[in-house]
């Protein structure tokens, strides 16, 4: 850069930027107060029935939103499925009981048939729990699925 390439360029800049960029008014040579633009009140997103952006489509997006709404039940019927762990089983002679861990921390002892907050548990073997969750998204092609809890995750991974 030459010296009067450089002189060139701090002329061009001050004549874009004016007066008001070495903090003057235009008229008196006063300081000019900036004055940020206010939000606007009240406002409020409609979404006319349109799914909302923001969610993934490759999760279940209406589990983190639905469950947050409103108040829950207390005990096994306000955990969703996404919130209980399968920590172990039990025989008895009609069948197998489940030990569920919800996100309390608390362990609940839950037959087949019993409810959740967005499901019902199907069947208990000795080691996975089945349970029929509820999909309340409108353009899922099933209201069910099926969600498989298993007692030994760990090993399963390997």
């Amino acid at each position: 850069m030459t010296p009067r390439s450089g002189v060139l360029l701090i002329l061009l800049m001050t004549a874009v930027a004016g007066p008001h960029a070495q903090g003057g008014s235009a008229r008196t040579g006063a300081p000019t107060q900036r004055v940020a633009p206010a939000a606007p009140r009240g406002y409020r997103y409609d979404a006319g029935g349109r799914r909302d952006p923001f969610v993934s489509l490759l999760k279940g997006g209406s589990d983190g939103q639905r469950l947050t709404l409103g108040a829950r039940p207390t005990g096994l019927a306000g955990l969703a499925v996404s919130e209980v762990a399968l920590k172990g089983t039990l025989a008895s002679r009609d069948g197998f009981i489940g030990l569920l861990q919800g996100v309390d921390n608390r362990t609940y002892l839950v037959r087949p048939g019993d409810q959740l907050l967005d499901g019902r548990i199907q069947s208990i073997t000795s080691t996975t729990m089945v349970i029929l969750q509820r999909v309340e998204e409108p353009l899922a092609k099933t209201k069910e699925r099926e969600v498989r809890k298993s007692l030994r995750q760990a090993d399963e991974v390997k």
